[in-house]
């Protein structure tokens, strides 16, 4: 069971906001229209990392969340670069520290899995700074289900846990359904997705000519070029039209609905862009409408389709 709450006791919001484009496509006074937006619409979880736009992302959130720190969860991750080893960590979190001017990060992710530094070595640091209080919940972005609970274990040496994980999920890109979100409902661990607009391409804007990740980044472009992916898009947009909802809307409340989710991870350029998606805060799709939103992709085969 998740039991995660911001300091002042308050719970976490049904949505996190990530700030990958703060300081980057978001300028800080976009950046602080999109904070705005958020607390105005009940958000009090955000998500950023040490790698984001050198981190300008870090130091903006913390300078709009410095009035009301204790309302808020903040989460923030470890070095994407040069592996999860004790140095890489204690150093990319002074760093964080530092950039959020915040003594106490809420949950810590390790970025991405590294297959080069023993569990043991990452997990015995972690375990210093939570017990310490220098973090209050240890997470991992990007990990496997084995890798989450090949950790898990090593985790519970060091007396303490991961509370939370970060994966890919949307309605195109539905992989972790085989074993990762049931892993973590069975496991009483909190689920973070992000991309639930799968960069864009479930928001409709390309559709519409319009531009974005997949129009200038060849890792979206591929992530997102298979064809029955675009032709998922067009029945969303065209459930969208019908039912009187925006396909982002639509798109981040199938993600949310999902019982083993938390709370999506949304993020926009600008308020107005992000404004569709906050809506789905708002929206509960009935099991008619949940039907014909997850029939527009494949389901996900199971690994061990033989033993079935």
């Amino acid at each position: 069971m998740n039991t995660i709450t911001a300091p002042d006791g308050s719970p976490l919001s049904p949505l996190c906001f990530g700030a990958m484009q703060f300081g980057g496509n978001a300028d800080e006074a976009a950046a602080r229209g999109m904070y705005d937006a958020c607390r105005a619409a009940g958000v009090n979880f955000f998500d950023t990392a040490h790698a984001y736009t050198e981190g300008r992302s870090e130091t903006l959130l913390g300078r709009f969340a410095a009035a009301e720190r204790d309302a808020l969860v903040i989460a923030t991750k470890a070095a994407y670069s040069g592996g999860a080893s004790p140095e890489n960590i204690r150093a990319s979190l002074e760093d964080s520290r530092a950039r959020l001017g915040m003594d106490v990060i809420d949950i810590l992710y390790l970025h991405r899995w590294d297959g080069d530094t023993p569990l043991e070595a990452s997990f015995e640091t972690l375990a210093e700074f939570r017990h310490a209080g220098t973090i209050r919940h240890v997470a991992v972005s990007n990990f496997a289900a084995w890798q989450v609970t090949k950790a898990q274990a090593v985790a519970a040496y060091f007396d303490i846990r991961i509370d939370m994980i970060q994966p890919m999920y949307n309605l195109v890109k539905r992989q972790a359904e085989v074993e990762l979100l049931p892993m973590a409902a069975s496991e009483g661990i909190a689920v973070v997705p992000y991309s639930p607009l799968g960069g864009g391409l479930l928001s409709g804007k390309y559709a519409r000519g319009e531009t974005g990740r997949l129009t200038v980044d060849d890792r979206y472009a591929k992530r997102y070029g298979p064809e029955w992916m675009h032709r998922a898009a067009a029945g969303l947009t065209e459930i969208a039209a019908e039912t009187g909802h925006h396909p982002a809307t639509l798109a981040v409340a199938w993600v949310a609905a999902n019982p083993a989710v938390t709370a999506p991870i949304v993020s926009a350029r600008d308020a107005a862009q992000l404004a569709p998606s906050l809506a789905a805060m708002e929206l509960s799709p009935d099991p008619d409408l949940m039907a014909r939103l997850t029939a527009l992709s494949p389901t996900p085969a199971p690994d061990r389709l033989e033993e079935a």
